[in-house]
């Protein structure tokens, strides 16, 4: 399953939660990675936002948990209306809370990104013998993000593959390519020489800078043709 909780909320839809954190990145003296609370916000709402469409998940609501003071939250709030106005979506309501009673020494940030599902339960992913794998984007972490940034798959972008048919994108996360491969398919026996591709499969994505999707062959023309330079073509080579 992605990283994601569903609750069922009637016969017809379920409730999508999904969420993502962030520490010692930010603007205080003591963050190991000094970059704009805007910036933060964007990413750790990225992150949850494409869990949750990839699930399915049509967003309604965020809420934010801010570490990083009082002054921080509009520019907060501004991060994470940037990645709404990249996804076009309307009238999501962001709300959230400030720890004011003590001031931490590094940033510190908390995302949720609440949808609604269509299907009332979402099973594991079936991929058919023929389906195609490739990687959108490629695996950044800390400054990379930001000094390479024409590597990151646009919000944009995944908007349109998450309504693709016979299409399943899956983020990367932390633990890299590799380790999305083994849930995507439930093979525990896949290990870095199974892959070939010209991304690491072992580097962590960070903030979900890239994904892999899961294709039939009659989408990949049109997966190429949107994505240029992001695409990197990925096969899969089964263990004895």
């Amino acid at each position: 399953m992605r990283n994601t909780t569903i609750l069922p909320l009637n016969s017809e839809e379920s409730l999508i939660i999904a969420s993502d954190n962030s520490g010692a990145i930010g603007e205080k003296e003591q963050d190991e990675v000094n970059v704009p609370y805007e910036t933060i916000a964007y990413y750790a709402f990225r992150v949850a936002v494409m869990e949750c469409m990839a699930a399915g998940g049509d967003p309604f609501a965020v809420i934010l948990h801010n570490f990083c003071g009082n002054g921080s939250w509009n520019k907060l709030v501004s991060g994470v209306k940037k990645g709404l106005s990249e996804l076009e979506i309307d009238k999501v309501k962001v709300t959230g809370s400030t720890e004011s009673n003590f001031n931490l020494a590094q940033s510190a940030i908390g995302v949720i990104v609440l949808g609604k599902s269509s299907t009332r339960e979402c099973q594991h992913i079936q991929f058919p013998i023929d389906t195609k794998f490739a990687v959108l984007g490629r695996p950044l972490v800390g400054d990379e993000v930001m000094t390479e940034t024409d590597q990151v798959i646009p919000l944009s972008i995944m908007k349109s593959i998450f309504k693709m048919e016979n299409t399943t994108a899956w983020p990367v996360g932390s633990k890299g390519i590799l380790y999305e491969l083994i849930k995507m398919n439930r093979v525990r026996n896949l290990s870095e020489t199974s892959i070939q591709t010209d991304v690491d499969v072992l580097k962590s994505a960070g903030p979900s800078t890239c994904v892999i999707v899961g294709f039939r062959e009659v989408e990949e023309q049109n997966l190429r043709a949107m994505t240029g330079e992001l695409y990197h073509p990925l096969t899969i080579k089964m263990e004895e």
